[in-house]
């Protein structure tokens, strides 16, 4: 489904949660698509397994996506406005605390060029 950087300073289950929103943002997960479970994606990452179970907890958290008992977790339905918004605002606290701890405008400027490319979203700021 996606790779994860385990060289980043970036929490890798910050890292999951970022990469389902993406893939929802972009269209790729859709309503009811099902996510692979904690294990296969743990294996298929090369994490633990309660990284990402950290990770699936914070999205059902948020409404994100839904679990069902003995079949897995699921990409909930979006209000894309709604959603975006939660996005935007998750987003802007990152940014408060990544600046309140020195990180430099510039710095986040590449991370988000960084992170565009990843998504194959090649918008320079």
């Amino acid at each position: 489904m996606f790779s994860i950087d385990l060289t980043s300073r970036i929490p890798i289950y910050e890292q999951i949660y970022e990469k389902i929103i993406g893939l929802i943002l972009n269209g790729t997960l859709k309503e009811n698509d099902q996510l692979p479970s904690v294990r296969s994606l743990a294996k298929s990452t090369g994490v633990n397994p309660n990284t990402v179970a950290k990770a699936y907890q914070e999205l059902e958290r948020n409404k994100t996506i839904y679990s069902v008992p003995g079949r897995g977790s699921f990409i909930s339905a979006q209000d894309n406005d709604e959603f975006r918004a939660k996005v935007l605002e998750d987003f802007d606290s990152a940014v408060n605390e990544a600046l309140d701890r020195g990180i430099t405008t510039s710095e986040l400027k590449d991370r988000l060029d960084t992170l565009g490319s990843a998504f194959g979203k090649e918008n320079k700021i």
